[in-house]
């Protein structure tokens, strides 16, 4: 059993180390956060990511601890102030990929079977669309760039200290990919997505469209913003987007709905999400110091519950789950 302190460093201010950072000092510990660039921005991995809490959906690939413990997160963020759109998820096919539509229900769970009626009473702009599909209605999302410097003002207001070098004291590691220099069983799970402006369509909650070699989702950010992701590319590279990928992702959405053809592209962002070999994220101390990592693409989903079981794991010194 470790000795508690009341004391830590946490290096990295992306959600991982921001979450962590709120969850302790909210318990009352003196924390220090490093970063050289401490505020949210579009060198962070996090500034990306789709928002998505959604644990039903994610199980048609995740392992059993990121359904059962991403539950949680929606609530998580919400206790911070944080708004979260509870509006569910909608899983779509084309006719050509019906078949993946059956393969997905088949993989899920807490979902429903809706009509083309139902899907149109969800979101009128789809109508006579989409035969059927599925619903997730538990299920909710957030704007993460919002959402980061939420957390960054809420960990101010505990206390916590913004650095750029880091104190001498107890660490706890959350640099993602940046942390392969100890981690080096980390790889990189490269992603590409866009952000389009089209006002004249109205969608209100995150929408999947399933495809046999590259599934998307769009996310919408109000104001006639969406999101729209993601590639799943091998590869630890971070800052280049290709032709290729960005066809494939706006081709997606042309097929969702024409309009987005006249849609305006915002940005097109590219990063390298940090994960394990079985794409579970854990909790692991390597010559003393508490790493906190492979979060892969389940960041919102899966930070909260990581910041939870490292306090209450450092707070107690008992083991957890996640824990190696």
């Amino acid at each position: 059993m470790r000795t508690p302190t009341t004391r830590y460093t946490i290096l990295g201010a992306g959600v991982m180390g921001l979450c962590t950072a709120v969850e302790l000092a909210s318990r009352g510990v003196r924390v220090t956060l490093v970063d050289p660039r401490p505020e949210p921005g579009p060198h962070a991995c996090s500034w990306w990511a789709g928002g998505m809490l959604a644990p039903f959906c994610e199980g048609e690939t995740a392992e059993e601890p990121v359904i059962r413990l991403g539950q949680t997160a929606a609530d998580w963020w919400a206790a911070q102030g944080v708004e979260v759109i509870r509006r569910g998820t909608l899983v779509l096919a084309l006719g050509r990929d019906r078949a993946e539509l059956d393969r997905f229900a088949a993989r899920t769970r807490e979902h429903q079977w809706m009509g083309g009626e139902a899907l149109a009473a969800l979101e009128p702009d789809l109508d006579g669309r989409f035969p059927r599909g599925l619903f997730f209605p538990t299920e909710a999302h957030l704007t993460p760039r919002v959402a980061l410097c939420s957390l960054r003002a809420r960990a101010a207001a505990l206390g916590v200290a913004f650095v750029e070098t880091a104190p001498e004291g107890q660490r706890i590691d959350c640099r993602g990919l940046a942390a392969r220099d100890a981690l080096p069983e980390l790889r990189g799970v490269k992603g590409e997505m866009l952000v389009l402006r089209l006002p004249d369509l109205a969608l209100s909650r995150p929408i999947r469209l399933l495809h046999p070699r590259i599934p998307v989702y769009l996310v919408p950010r109000g104001g006639g913003v969406y999101m729209l992701g993601a590639t799943m590319i091998e590869s630890a590279e971070r800052g280049r987007a290709s032709v290729r990928s960005v066809l494939e992702l706006l081709s997606a959405a042309y097929a969702l709905h024409p309009a987005f053809g006249e849609a305006e592209i915002l940005e097109i962002g590219t990063d390298a999400r940090p994960a394990f070999p079985d794409n579970v994220p854990r909790l692991l101390w390597r010559d003393g110091t508490l790493f906190l990592n492979g979060l892969y693409r389940h960041g919102y989903l899966m930070a909260p519950v990581l910041a939870r079981m490292a306090a209450d794991h450092l707070l107690s010194g008992e083991p957890v789950e996640l824990l190696q």
